[in-house]
C-alpha cells in the first residue's frame, strides 16, 4: 500500500508535558498544586525545513562546487548574489545616464555646440526632453536632433 505524502506531523501533548502555571491570580489552598495547562501540540518541522532547503538549492543551481550542493554555502552565495544585483541595478542607471550624455555631447559637437551650452539652451527655450530621448534621437533621427539643437542655439 502506498504511503501518503509527507506533511508536518502534529503530535498531541501528553499530560506529563504540561507546564505548571502559577500566575498569582488564582487563590490556592495550602498544599494544593498549581493548575496544569497544556503546552499545545508538538510540530515536527523536518518537512518544512526540507522544502525550504530544496527551494534554496534550486535557486543556487549552476554555481561551482559546494555552492550548488550544500545548504549553508548555497545560502551565502545567494545572499551575496542578491546584494550584488541590488548594487549593480543602481550602477546600471548611472552608467546609462553617462552613456546618454556622451552620445548627446558627440552629436551636439557635430552641430557646433557644447553639451553644457546645449542643455542651458534647452532650458531657456523651455524644451523639456530627457537625456534618454535626446540620445535616442541623436543616434536614430539626426534631422530631428539638429532641429532641437538649432532651437537651443536660438534661445
Amino acid at each position: 500500500m502506498a504511503r501518503p505524502p509527507p506533511r508536518d506531523q502534529v503530535v498531541a501533548a501528553h499530560p506529563s508535558v504540561c507546564r505548571q502555571v502559577d500566575d498569582g491570580h488564582r487563590p490556592r489552598e495550602a498544599g494544593q498544586a498549581p493548575a496544569a495547562v497544556p503546552l499545545g501540540s508538538r510540530v515536527k518541522r523536518g518537512v518544512t525545513a526540507h522544502q525550504r532547503h530544496k527551494r534554496l538549492l534550486q535557486d543556487a543551481e549552476g554555481r561551482k562546487g559546494t555552492r550548488s550542493r550544500l545548504v549553508k554555502p548555497a545560502r551565502e552565495a545567494l545572499l551575496h548574489a542578491m546584494a550584488y544585483a541590488t548594487r549593480d541595478r543602481k550602477q546600471r542607471k548611472r552608467q546609462m545616464r553617462g552613456l546618454w550624455i556622451v552620445r548627446i555631447n558627440a552629436a551636439v559637437r557635430a552641430n557646433g555646440l557644447t553639451y553644457s551650452k546645449f542643455i542651458k539652451g534647452l532650458k531657456s527655450a523651455d524644451i523639456q526632453i530627457d537625456r534618454k530621448i535626446l540620445a535616442d534621437l541623436a543616434v536614430r533621427d539626426a534631422g530631428t536632433f539638429t532641429q532641437i539643437v538649432e532651437a537651443a542655439k536660438g534661445s
